[in-house]
């Protein structure tokens, strides 16, 4: 009967063992640290877009007027000097992309370097310059605005058909940014930026109508400020957090966080899953906005930094013009 006690305390004492050890592991695997891809002092990164017809990462420093494509492959960024500051881009085919700058949507070479405007977007821009977008399913451009000096509700949300014409889907936005849809192309989520919300919509794919707004995610200002924003294959959202050291992945239909990456930067501005199998997150940060101490903390804010974080992502749409389509 002695026996018999001592294996049963034996068993349990065993159970318990193995149980904390595989929390510690999933918790391990839950919470992981990103490391540098690429050293850049970029004022302020954003607009991270996976090309994967040319394997490269796209991206723009809005500050520094730049346009990168950045090659993980061979440790080049190839970058080019904008007019403007840009807010968004992403690609037409290999060479042409869409770049949101502060009068509109302007069609840039990349090989070439020569660009034009695409779409005039002036007249909705008064005070405001554009800011961060995506393609829909469909190959609208969704871009988003925010206020010069960033006054609540000055800013809109448009979409931008394949001929260059433009409508406004949300009035009232303070810093529109990130915006992803489901696999299913039913829901779209958006975030304006200091409300602390990524916001559910229900999605027409063929009409492009959004409708049935609700909060999916309530942040606290304890985790920072949420910014860009990626989908992964299994519909869960990763957001850079601006002022949170952090990209976050969010279960919007629990709107818990599920997993965080540690960044080694201050203020984490997008991010994108890229690679040949989309199992790697890239992720762009900012040196704006920063005070001396932590830009002696983090030396490397700026960068290009990346993850294997153990899901993939999937490919994100390119813009569908007139003649593309």
């Amino acid at each position: 009967m002695k026996h018999t006690h001592l294996i049963i305390i034996l068993l349990i004492f065993t159970s318990c063992t193995i149980k904390k050890k595989n929390e510690s592991t999933k918790n391990n695997s839950f919470n992981q640290v990103a490391e540098l891809e690429y050293q850049i002092e970029a004022e302020l990164g954003e607009g991270a877009f996976w090309n994967y017809k040319t394997q490269e990462l796209l991206w723009i420093d809005i500050e520094g007027k730049k346009l990168h494509a950045y090659s993980p492959k061979t440790k080049r960024d190839k970058t080019l000097s904008m007019p403007s500051r840009p807010g968004t881009v992403v690609p037409v085919n290999d060479s042409e992309m869409m770049v949101a700058l502060e009068d509109g949507i302007h069609s840039v070479n990349l090989k070439t370097g020569v660009h034009k405007l695409f779409s005039d977007m002036s007249a909705d821009l008064l005070g405001s310059r554009l800011n961060d977008g995506k393609c829909d399913p469909n190959g609208r451009l969704w871009v988003g605005s925010m206020h010069m000096e960033q006054l609540a509700n000055k800013a809109k949300l448009f979409m931008v058909n394949a001929s260059g014409s433009y409508t406004t889907k949300i009035d009232s936005v303070t810093i529109s940014n990130g915006i992803v849809w489901t696999s299913d192309k039913k829901t779209m989520y958006y975030i304006d930026t200091p409300i602390s919300q990524i916001k559910a919509y229900d999605y027409n794919n063929e009409t492009g109508s959004i409708s049935n707004e609700k909060v999916a995610v309530q942040i606290p200002e304890t985790l920072g400020y949420p910014d860009g924003m990626t989908i992964d294959e299994e519909d869960m959202l990763w957001v850079g957090m601006w002022n949170g050291n952090t990209v976050i992945r969010f279960n919007p239909i629990t709107g818990k966080v599920d997993r965080k990456i540690e960044v080694p930067a201050h203020n984490i501005s997008s991010c994108a899953f890229g690679g040949e199998n989309f199992d790697t997150l890239y992720i762009t940060t900012a040196r704006v906005d920063m005070t001396d101490d932590e830009l002696k903390k983090y030396p490397l804010s700026g960068s290009i930094f990346k993850v294997i974080p153990g899901v993939k992502g999937v490919k994100s749409t390119f813009f569908k013009q007139k003649n593309n389509l």
